[in-house]
């Protein structure tokens, strides 16, 4: 059993292959937390320390007794109103309009599987695989009951944590901040781990330590954003990516989030995560639950790449859904660089015919298909095909072009309106518009409400019945901007807006998803800016950037790899000039570098040279001969390619028998030194061979001294070594 409940001594224990969690319910009720970390056996509670500490509030049962206070206890779920003066992760608001809540321990459940959240994405698992444990706590003035869900996946070191807040009582309650999970730590001195980026730079890595006051993260944009990524990680101030422990927080979540760290007064640390509270307050009426969403945990003992890698297996094998999830996608080539808003039916066919020659196995049909849609300020929400534009039925262009023997995809962004549309002039109460004042405007779209169903009901009627005219095996889904004009006509109480979106937003993709199981649907936001294990749920990838230079990118996939599977990562070649920098970068690195994800291009073949296609040629069979352990394998950040003038990583298979070298060079000066690259998880004590050159390594050596990368007098040049175990004869 992964979970045991001990009931003479009130601890909880779970145990993963290679972790513990435990806590305990004490003589109070309360919930308290003992142990997070390496796998161990016995009780954790002796971990606990009490004394008399001034201005730390006390329980009113302990009378005198000043030794106990929740505010120097490690707890599961601390909340406002009773004696922690610490960040709560729940505030409730009472009928009387007090802020209090003090939950006790009631009852618990241990089941097979894994739990499930209604409307919500979540991780999923059998019975074999995953254990959960209920854990109801109850405010006895309020009535309130709060449901503490904790899912356990032994074989990946993954516990999943998720609230519901249920009102039994006989009025209704506000809530002002729910978080999903909480981890205090009784002691330690830790370094924060946050990603954080803009528009077209997303992901970038900062570690920060955590000092006696509170860092926090999120987004107030009504996405998860470019801004800040909701993956945080705490990390001994020593810990690398192969030594050291670690533990990790990922909301499953596509909109507003919090994430918070800090040291108390006493030298322990709190982390925790969850929904952001502003503009956040919830009503939740008698007999009806809130759910919050889920957040993923892990933890490592031996650096940040296992880290990863639990998080890494944990997302491709059980949140991202669908007969794709797993298998090695279609290489494509998307129009978008190619034509822009100017196509026809006939550049769209020319596009995939040459994109064929090529080996390349699906076009995907971007902006400008639909409506009255031939720049980026009209036509959102009228989703009928433009066959003026195109010339002919999407059902005709798509029988062509499945005729060549490649698949299709089109562009969606069905968020989003222009008020320069049919729909917006039928329905202008469909927008997201404060009465009374004039719109934000972004991109010159404004957002549609999806918090009505009558609205997200509409728009899914309008797709469907686009999806229904041609053989469509692939949907780009976009969201060109944030969420600034927080209204809805649906309720009274604008605190509950921003999270009935996203469960619009969640309803929609679901309904796709059942509708349409064989279509593989790819999230977009301006590329990057909803980059999250929500999203993952029903888009199992994601465009990773809008910035395709290789170089940028290099350092937009390294920040993306600490939390999210390779396979994940939307990634394409694109021309030079780039036309996000202008930098130019060889054909070869912009390969290299776009094959680390699910791959494919963004340009106009015709427009490339006889050695430009070939090239392409030999980088799709490439792709394919490798993605098996590009995707499946095991990805280890060798070098960073913030502070390293060569950016490495590899692919190592399960069996340790292959192993994917890469390497870019970042840095040329005169009379270079040579940059040794340290490998990583190799089977010790063996030899591997370099299957072009035959040239043979011994592991320990590769993985203590390193690989040298030769110095190529070439800007941005890049490497890849193909290593094989050396069986013993």
């Amino acid at each position: 059993m992964s979970v045991t409940y001990a009931a003479s001594t009130g601890i909880f224990t779970i145990h993963t292959d290679n972790t513990t969690y435990q806590m305990k319910v004490d003589s109070l009720g309360y919930l308290l937390h003992l142990y997070y970390g390496k796998k161990t056996e016995g009780r954790m509670d002796y971990l606990l320390t009490y004394a008399d500490r001034g201005f730390s509030p006390n329980p009113y049962e302990v009378q005198s007794e000043r030794l106990y206070s929740l505010d120097t206890l490690p707890q599961e779920i601390p909340c406002a109103g009773n004696g922690d003066y610490r960040s709560p992760a729940v505030i409730i608001q009472n009928p009387d309009s007090s802020v209090c809540c003090d939950f006790r321990y009631v009852t618990h459940t241990i089941s097979s599987g894994k739990y499930a959240l209604q409307g919500l994405p979540a991780v999923y698992a059998n019975e074999e695989e995953a254990q959960t444990l209920e854990i109801i706590l109850r405010d006895a003035v309020s009535d309130v009951q709060l449901h503490l869900l904790y899912g356990v996946l032994p074989k990946y070191d993954i516990i999943t944590r998720s609230v519901r807040i249920e009102n039994r009582g006989e009025e209704p309650v506000y809530l002002y901040k729910v978080q999903s999970a909480c981890l205090d730590m009784v002691h330690g001195d830790f370094d924060l781990l946050t990603f954080h980026g803009r528009h077209c730079m997303e992901r970038n890595l900062e570690r920060t330590p955590v000092g006696h006051n509170m860092q926090a993260v999120g987004s107030r944009r009504g996405m998860s954003s470019h801004q800040f990524n909701p993956l945080v990680i705490l990390a001994d101030r020593d810990t690398t990516e192969t030594a050291g422990r670690c533990w990790s927080m990922q909301f499953v979540y596509s909109g507003g989030f919090r994430a918070e760290a800090g040291k108390d007064q006493f030298g322990g640390t709190r982390l925790q995560m969850g929904l952001s509270e502003e503009r956040f307050h919830y009503p939740v009426k008698p007999g009806q639950t809130f759910t919050a969403p889920e957040v993923i945990m892990s933890y490592s003992s031996c650096g940040l790449a296992r880290l990863s890698q639990n998080l890494h297996a944990c997302i491709r094998h059980h949140v991202c859904r669908g007969p794709m999830k797993t298998q090695t996608r279609p290489v494509l080539i998307n129009s978008w660089e190619a034509a822009y808003f100017d196509f026809t039916g006939s550049t769209i066919y020319n596009l995939a015919k040459e994109a064929h020659d090529l080996g390349i196995e699906m076009v995907v049909m971007d902006d400008g298909w639909f409506g009255k849609r031939d720049t980026d300020s009209s036509g959102l929400g009228d989703w009928t095909v433009n066959e003026e534009k195109l010339g002919e039925s999407l059902g005709s262009l798509v029988s062509r072009i499945n005729d060549l023997g490649m698949k299709f995809g089109i562009w969606v962004e069905p968020e989003m309106i222009s008020e320069d549309s049919h729909l917006y002039r039928e329905h202008p109460d469909w927008a997201m518009v404060i009465p009374g004042r004039k719109p934000l405007i972004g991109r010159s779209q404004l957002v549609l409400d999806f918090a009505r169903k009558e609205v997200v009901d509409g728009i899914f009627e309008q797709i469907c019945n686009v999806l229904d005219q041609a053989n469509i095996e692939y949907v780009k889904w976009d969201y060109n901007r944030c969420i600034a004009d927080v209204y809805s006509a649906a309720t009274d109480d604008q605190g509950t807006v921003l999270y009935d979106y996203i469960l619009g937003l969640y309803d929609f993709l679901e309904r796709l998803h059942q509708r349409y199981p064989h279509v593989m649907i790819e999230g977009c936001s301006g590329g990057g800016g909803r980059f999250d294990a929500g999203m993952l749920y029903y888009t199992p990838q994601i465009w990773c950037s809008d910035n395709s230079d290789a170089i940028d990118r290099l350092r937009i996939q390294y920040g993306t790899s600490f939390g999210y599977p390779i396979s994940a990562v939307g990634s394409h070649v694109s021309i030079c000039p780039n036309e996000q920098n202008g930098r130019i970068t060889p054909f070869k690195t912009r390969g290299i570098v776009a094959m680390y994800g699910s791959f494919g291009y963004e340009l106009d073949p015709a427009r490339l040279t006889d050695a430009e296609r070939e090239e392409i040629r030999q980088q799709v069979r490439e792709f394919k001969e490798i993605a098996p352990l590009i995707h499946d394998g095991l990805y280890y950040r060798l070098t960073s390619p913030f502070d390293s003038p060569v950016a490495a990583w590899a692919s190592v298979s399960e069996d340790q028998k292959e192993v994917l070298l890469n390497a870019v060079q970042l840095e040329i000066h005169g009379n270079m030194p040579v940059t040794y690259v340290r490998l990583q998880g190799l089977r010790p004590g063996a030899i591997y061979e370099n299957i072009v050159t035959g040239d043979r390594y011994a592991s320990d050596a590769l993985m203590d001294t390193g690989m040298p990368i030769p110095v190529e007098y070439r800007e941005y040049y890049s490497y890849r070594y193909r290593l094989r175990l050396c069986e013993e004869d």
